[in-house]
């Protein structure tokens, strides 16, 4: 789908009162996947942003959240990203990706500065985007997992480049990047509704 289509259909989805309003979703939790090519990071980034000023300016209130950005501010904030950026050419990758590791965990560090980012004082929606910015040393299934107590109550849209499928027996799987797959996810809890499949 090009993107102009993909941001129409999304505005008209994102905006209608019953998206909102969570209708329909019984006790399943309000986590979206919408997918798309790796190759079109870009210019899913802009739509994004496009779609976010636009669903503001018809009163929707939201939140817009990058994680590859809040990886950055959660660095900044323990005095950790000078430090990488000056002995990255010195240090052994595996040093840098433990480091990264330590200070993206999910429980003690990335889901609080996440939770306390979406808020949840009139929030209607929120759009996370940078989900492939930030592996390996974060994944989208450990978010969608870490999340779910939080009992968030309004929807929220990961942005995700690869697959993401929902098998017959009832589980479910991200691809990254379309070749990289998460553990499978069998709590029903967990899952995410995939975007893709939407029908209002």
């Amino acid at each position: 789908m090009h993107i102009n289509d993909l941001s129409e259909r999304l505005f008209k989805i994102l905006s209608h009162p019953n998206f909102l309003g969570m209708k329909g979703l019984a006790n399943e939790v309000p986590f979206f996947i919408q997918t798309y090519e790796p190759a079109r990071e870009d210019g899913i980034r802009r739509m994004v942003g496009s779609l976010a000023i636009r669903l503001q300016n018809t009163g929707v209130t939201l939140k817009s959240i990058d994680l590859f950005s809040l990886v950055l501010e959660e660095l900044e904030e323990n005095g950790i990203l000078e430090y990488l950026m000056n002995d990255e050419a010195t240090s052994e990758r595996i040093e840098i990706l433990e480091t990264l590791q330590n200070y993206s965990d999910p429980k003690t560090h990335l889901i609080p500065r996440l939770i306390r980012a979406i808020g949840d004082d009139g929030v209607q929606l929120t759009l996370i985007t940078g989900s492939g910015r930030i592996y390996p040393f974060l994944r989208t299934h450990t978010i969608l997992e870490s999340l779910q107590p939080a009992m968030l109550r309004h929807p929220v849209v990961i942005f995700f480049p690869g697959e993401y499928a929902q098998d017959p027996a009832g589980g479910s799987h991200l691809r990254l990047f379309g070749s990289i797959p998460s553990p499978r996810i069998n709590n029903p809890y967990y899952r995410a509704t995939n975007l893709d499949h939407y029908r209002l």
